[in-house]
């Protein structure tokens, strides 16, 4: 186990993708940045260097009888590349059936009005950020067993 570094998550969407990371320590997920879907690979590029992050997971949509969701479609493509390029980089798929209605939740208790609520990045980078958040508690849970 090399030192560990940041943990990414992202919220793939066919337009745009939610960017979500956490401290180096992994203490805290915050938004990142939403990324038009063309430019994902080439921030991905930059970033992951140089801001050394060691683990990525990616919102996996399933439907409610567990089945791929229709958008897995575009999202296998991009996993597929995402291997290729980052071989070295473990990529986890995080189930996310729930966190767009938990984004929108989140930012009407955070007091975020209406027309915020329609800034979609907004939504993509805290959906983002709650995947994240989900795969961090997930390991601490594990790690405690």
């Amino acid at each position: 186990m090399g030192k560990m570094g940041r943990a990414l998550a992202i919220d793939y969407g066919r337009k745009r993708c939610g960017v979500a990371v956490t401290d180096p320590a992994r203490i805290i997920a915050s938004p990142l940045l939403t990324v038009p879907s063309g430019e994902l690979e080439a921030f991905l590029r930059e970033y992951i260097p140089q801001e050394n992050v060691t683990d990525v997971i990616i919102g996996y949509p399933v439907t409610m009888n567990n089945l791929p969701s229709e958008s897995v479609k575009y999202i296998d493509p991009f996993i597929a590349r995402f291997r290729k390029i980052f071989p070295e980089i473990p990529l986890h798929l995080a189930d996310e059936r729930f966190t767009s209605q938990m984004a929108l939740q989140t930012m009407i208790e955070g007091g975020v009005s209406k027309s915020g609520r329609r800034d979609k990045g907004m939504a993509d980078r805290i959906s983002a950020s709650i995947i994240l958040q989900s795969w961090l508690t997930g390991r601490e849970n594990k790690n405690r067993n």
